[in-house]
């Protein structure tokens, strides 16, 4: 039969050993400046005290770990239809977690719950920045089924103390856990990971390869043996494929990097269907489980460049309600590597039909000035103005403007061709990038507030901007055909009041 949530419940008994290892890193945070002096003055120490305090230290976070674990309970109360969680060393503290508010459940597993074979589940609510429950030793099966517990709020009351879960029904959820209807292969996250990401290597390449130029202008400004001796030595040509050849090496080893973090991070990434949800499974050191229920998804964004299309695949990035922009980044779920059969099978799950671009907008000419004015205007003001009054050697650097002009020019034209905003009667799409080109998806119930805005020289112009604010982060468009807008804000305000869906 299904554990019974409604009587309080204790961790895994080894969950001992999990408290002792999670109070020893606070002890060794709140400690370190001592523990770096005994470990550089070790022969200056007394070896006396120095093992006797050790002791002291590990059979005091021995006891504080048991206590943790003995004052550590969690249970259902369906009464009041909360989650009530009781810890603490002395004093007890009682959290209790209404079951409505409960946002997400996380079933994760770090590199020590691995060895030891346990999970630790978290909670988290739409109303907190942080994690309001955290369980650290559970086993995968309690695990799973206190999630959908948490998560059943419908059929709360069905679920917990009057109903027990069926063996039945438990051994099908995990059928269900162990045949994912879609799973991202090694092959795929091989190919994200070469394909995404340009903007931070091309960053990294141009902060690296700055810091050796200036150094190596010092260095042969500084000594006069370089200048007249070892100048006449080098060969030019041969100093330009060095150079050639580094960034070349230095580009691969970001590229390698990159495709050990993707694979580190969402290896044997498994998508499962659970009663209308997706349990997503990903990890190699560190395994994460997490539960996306389609009414709780606030934006979902579809994201590829032009190499991903033509390797056939994409990623999927789906925000859930968060507490403030601190945490949006947070709580984002990323799936990488979907091809466009899994994409389609995961918006029907999410939407019940695949999302419809409609009526299109798009923004004034303006736009695209404007943003030619910030990103190279402005700067070139700068260059001209630092060299004539400053430093006249950056006019020695004038050759890398037109470069700089057109890599701009062309991002900014890109950005402007593909900054769209598509309406449809479910679905509002803003689409923007200008490499990796992204679809951001929310269906107007989802709408929190919406912010409008003309300045009194667009008037004239009937042109304006939309902010869309959303449980998950804002969607802006900027300078679109204002009458258009306004009278979709009407409609979507009016679909805002009379709308019954339940995302919290």
């Amino acid at each position: 039969m299904g554990a019974d949530f409604s009587q309080p419940q204790r961790q895994s008994s080894i969950g001992i050993l999990v408290m002792f290892f999670y109070t020893l890193q606070q002890y060794a945070r709140a400690l370190w400046p001592m523990i770096v002096i005994w470990i550089f003055k070790f022969d200056e120490v007394n070896k006396l005290y120095f093992f006797v305090g050790m002791v002291a230290i590990f059979v005091s976070i021995g006891v504080v770990s048991y206590l943790k674990y003995l004052n550590f309970t969690f249970f259902l109360d369906a009464e009041n239809e909360e989650f009530v969680i009781t810890d603490g060393v002395l004093n007890k503290t009682k959290t209790a977690i209404q079951l409505r508010k409960i946002q997400q459940v996380n079933i994760n597993q770090s590199f020590l719950q691995k060895l030891i074979g346990v999970y630790e589940l978290d909670v988290d609510t739409a109303g907190s920045n942080k994690k309001e429950g955290a369980i650290k030793a559970i086993s995968h099966e309690l695990a799973l089924e206190l999630k959908f517990r948490l998560l059943e709020n419908e059929e709360l009351k069905s679920a917990i103390g009057t109903e027990e879960t069926s063996l039945e029904e438990t051994e099908q959820k995990l059928f269900e856990a162990a045949h994912p209807f879609i799973k991202i292969s090694f092959l795929s996250l091989l190919k994200v990971g070469v394909t995404s990401n340009y903007g931070r290597s091309i960053a990294l390449l141009v902060i690296f390869f700055s810091t050796i130029y200036e150094n190596f202008q010092n260095f042969g400004d500084e000594s006069n043996v370089y200048k007249e001796k070892v100048g006449s030595y080098i060969d030019k040509n041969l100093v330009l494929q060095t150079i050639l050849i580094s960034i070349a090496f230095l580009f691969g080893i970001v590229l390698v990097i990159n495709v050990i973090r993707i694979v580190f991070k969402y290896y044997n990434y498994k998508i499962t269907r659970q009663r209308g949800s997706l349990l997503l499974s990903f990890g190699l050191l560190n395994t994460k489980s997490t539960i996306i229920k389609p009414e709780k998804v606030q934006i979902t964004t579809i994201r590829r460049n032009y190499f991903q299309k033509k390797l056939g695949i994409l990623e999927l990035k789906i925000r859930q309600a968060t507490s403030g922009e601190k945490e949006e980044r947070k709580s984002v779920i990323e799936i990488p590597g979907c091809n466009e059969n899994d994409r389609d099978s995961i918006l029907k799950l999410l939407f019940h039909q695949i999302p419809e671009k409609g009526l299109m907008l798009q923004p004034n000419f303006r736009k695209l000035i404007f943003s030619i004015f910030l990103a190279i205007a402005l700067p070139l003001l700068g260059f001209m103005a630092i060299g004539y009054w400053l430093e006249p050697v950056f006019f020695e650097y004038c050759y890398v403007l037109p470069v700089y002009v057109v890599i701009i020019g062309l991002i900014q034209y890109f950005k402007f061709k593909n900054n769209r905003l598509f309406i449809h009667d479910n679905f509002i799409i803003k689409q923007s990038g200008s490499w990796d080109i992204s679809n951001d998806i929310i269906e107007p119930s989802k709408i929190q507030a919406i912010t409008t805005s003309q300045l009194f020289w667009h008037k004239k112009l009937n042109i304006g901007s939309i902010t869309l604010h959303t449980a998950g982060g804002n969607i802006a468009f900027q300078l679109g055909n204002y009458s258009i807008l306004k009278q979709q804000v009407n409609l979507w305000l009016y679909e805002i009041e009379t709308s019954d869906s339940n995302w919290m």
